[in-house]
């Protein structure tokens, strides 16, 4: 048998995008060679790993075991790489983040970096976590921040900072919470009908939701946004409440007209933003050095704050 890292890469696409042509698209081929090289996995395997269906493919029991099996592999293949590759060393360097991390702790961040000579080759994707996550087993990327454990076992963690949530709103709709006493302003006190959240996907909403005890059916949860400075400005007009990181707070603040945030009472709802790599990775140092001008960065932002 076989079988290609080429092929194992088209089949890995194929079995994320569900669509051939979604597939040939993200690896950057036409269809008829990513076809090819399916057909040809498939010959060799000797089993149909996809079915064709009227809005794209879908895996064989076949196709998603090899789709496990694939992951493995080249996300042992992406260490091997990035063992001699070296990342963060004057070099490349494939950092990850959460939408609700970059915009903040990046720019801070970045200057640092660079006058460390981590990462002068810098390239950033910036998705949800699931994505990064799936991401970085894939080997595209060196390392990731996010705000959620991972569990995976075949990742390391390492803690940057406690990032505290603080509720948001109009100047008005605080003042009348304050008013209200201590009770109102508890997470589980607020009324659902009010909350804005980040759509389904983003950790953020999620935690929100957990520290409110509810769910996405809970009252009138509908008013999702794509961003937190899209939540930020509705709140600012009056259009609801919603919870804002500690580290966004001077700037969107200063970007959203009639924006007034206040504390929870202790204990204070707070998300734990980490620093990932694969374990198969050599850090050799340089995810030290990442992590520690993170949480520099991390920490000058709550400071201002």
């Amino acid at each position: 048998m076989n079988i290609t890292l080429r092929q194992l890469r088209y089949f890995l696409a194929l079995a994320e995008q569900g669509h051939f042509t979604r597939a040939a698209e993200t690896i950057h081929v036409t269809q008829p060679a990513l076809s090819m090289q399916i057909k040809a996995l498939e010959d060799v395997v000797g089993a149909r790993l996809v079915e064709r269906t009227p809005s794209g493919v879908v895996l064989t029991p076949q196709g998603r075991g090899l789709a496990d099996h694939a992951r493995k592999v080249l996300a042992a293949m992406a260490g091997l790489e990035q063992g001699l590759r070296k990342p963060g060393q004057g070099g490349r360097l494939m950092l990850g983040m959460i939408p609700t991390v970059a915009p903040y702790l990046l720019p801070q961040a970045l200057p640092i970096l660079r006058a460390r000579d981590i990462g002068r080759d810098l390239h950033l994707r910036e998705a949800q976590t699931d994505r990064l996550i799936e991401e970085l087993a894939l080997g595209r990327l060196d390392a990731a921040v996010i705000a959620s454990p991972p569990g995976d076992e075949g990742l390391v963690a390492m803690p940057l900072f406690t990032d505290r949530f603080l509720l948001a709103g109009s100047a008005q709709r605080i003042g009348d919470l304050k008013a209200g006493g201590p009770g109102m302003v508890q997470p589980r006190a607020l009324d659902p009908g009010q909350l804005l959240l980040l759509d389904e996907g983003h950790c953020l909403g999620d935690q929100a939701l957990e520290v409110c005890g509810l769910n996405r059916r809970s009252g009138r949860l509908d008013l999702g946004a794509a961003s937190l400075s899209t939540l930020c400005r509705l709140a600012g007009q009056g259009m609801g409440l919603t919870f804002l990181p500690e580290i966004a707070l001077t700037q969107e603040m200063a970007a959203a007209p009639g924006l007034t945030a206040m504390r929870f009472p202790d204990p204070q709802p707070a998300r734990e933003v980490i620093l990932l790599r694969r374990s198969s990775t050599l850090p050799d140092g340089w995810f030290e050095d990442l992590a520690g001008i993170l949480r520099q960065a991390g920490r000058a932002l709550l400071t201002a704050a």
